[in-house]
């Protein structure tokens, strides 16, 4: 399948993300946006540090974005379809779309995939195959994007599991002037 990376781009730059629905591609937008805090907002549960403090998970940039995409799209019900996956993939090709990953005894334990345009992560989904992969992966990213100096750490919907962390929404209108300063801010991932 071909796609036309550069208008996908820009679609992403305005604000849009993409999901399947019934095997076909949908731009969406909300009037509330999800941001992880890359400032001291963002906190996690004490029992997550004791993890950290184990040293048990190794963090890794693209090590195995393919299989970060087939994790993440490994659900009984998701909204990542075949042709998502095949975009997604094109997307890491063309350098926007990474993966943000932890390893644990040569296993992938879990990841975080996402797009990136200047100094915005958009996190597209999450996965774990060990327990609290997922978890240190987040803390790990927030740790990378600050020492990236990224601008925003764009979640786009709320859900318990990133209020956790500190997640708030803002107005679509305050979103967008956010993005619009940091995708012109030129961080590398």
């Amino acid at each position: 399948m071909n796609f036309n990376i550069p208008k996908i781009v820009e679609r992403y730059r305005q604000g849009f993300f993409l999901m399947a629905d019934d095997d076909s591609l949908g731009w969406y937008t909300s009037v509330q946006r999800t941001l992880i805090p890359l400032d001291d907002r963002f906190r996690y549960p004490r029992s997550l540090q004791r993890v950290l403090n184990q040293n048990r998970f190794t963090e890794a940039v693209d090590w195995d974005f393919p299989a970060v995409v087939a994790g993440c799209a490994n659900r009984d019900s998701t909204w990542i379809s075949k042709d998502l996956r095949s975009l997604y993939l094109a997307l890491h090709e063309a350098g926007y779309a990474h993966s943000f990953e932890t390893w644990q005894d040569g296993q992938l334990a879990g990841g975080i995939l996402g797009i990136v345009i200047g100094g915005i992560f958009i996190g597209e989904s999450m996965f774990f195959n060990i327990p609290e992969g997922s978890k240190v992966a987040m803390v790990k990213l927030v740790e990378h994007l600050r020492s990236q100096h990224f601008q925003l750490f764009d979640a786009q919907i709320i859900n318990p599991h990133l209020a956790r962390f500190g997640a708030y929404t803002i107005s679509d209108e305050e979103y967008q002037q956010q993005l619009q300063q940091a995708v012109l801010q030129p961080c590398l991932f």
